[in-house]
């Protein structure tokens, strides 16, 4: 794969999770909002305020991959509403363990551990870059039970305070946030070839194992 065709990867893998960012805001600001921020002003910006930050984050993620030798993480998921009032101990414990897989995968991330202790020995299987995705995806897993399990206990509570999630705007904010997004991938692809010696220099010198997706430059 060329050096650009890399970069380019990278820019759709950055955009895909701030898009999954934005996806979650939808399901946090829907179900598992805290009861003394439902309908206030946090909640009424909440979804925009999601939206814009996905902007900001494919936009520093793909900036990123013109630093030399900067290894620099993608938009994180956002996790919000931990232990909120009104939800369920269920839902509580799944946002629990989704903080410390959530913690476990940045670790893993910016550590590179076990590979730095034993050269060699992980380059196949065990690399940190493994771990953090199977830390990710359970991370997910505890996520998305939460939300499930906040929708099922407060769904009565929330019908008479809340108009239920209109299609129009929850399609129409993701796809602003889609088109936006594909604009920023779409400028930073087109600056590509003008980038100081084309950014090859810092794609290829990543470490072995590190190449991935998952909304993180290695």
């Amino acid at each position: 794969m060329s050096a650009r065709a890399r970069h380019v990867c990278y820019f759709c893998d950055y955009g895909a999770l701030s898009l999954y960012s934005l996806g979650c805001a939808f399901a946090y600001g829907a179900y598992a909002m805290p009861e003394r921020w439902v309908s206030g002003v946090l909640h009424r910006y909440f979804v925009p305020a999601a939206a814009f930050n996905s902007f900001v984050c494919t936009g520093l993620s793909c900036y990123s991959r013109y630093v030399e030798g900067g290894d620099r993480g993608g938009a994180s998921p956002l996790l919000f509403c931990f232990g909120s009032d009104g939800a369920c101990d269920e839902a509580v414990a799944g946002y629990c363990y989704h903080l410390v897989f959530a913690l476990l995968t940045g670790f893993l991330f910016t550590s590179h551990l076990p590979e730095r202790l034993a050269p060699g020995r992980f380059d196949y299987i065990g690399h940190s870059h493994q771990l953090f995705h199977i830390c990710a995806v359970l991370g997910t897993h505890f996520q998305l039970e939460a939300v499930l399990c906040d929708a099922r206990s407060r769904r009565a509570w929330l019908r008479g305070r809340l108009p239920p999630p209109a299609g129009p705007g929850t399609f129409g904010t993701a796809g602003l946030a889609l088109l936006g997004n594909a604009a920023i991938i779409g400028a930073f692809t087109a600056a590509l070839p003008r980038a100081p010696g084309g950014s090859a220099g810092a794609a290829e010198s990543r470490a072995p194992g590190a190449a991935g997706c998952f909304g993180r430059a290695q």
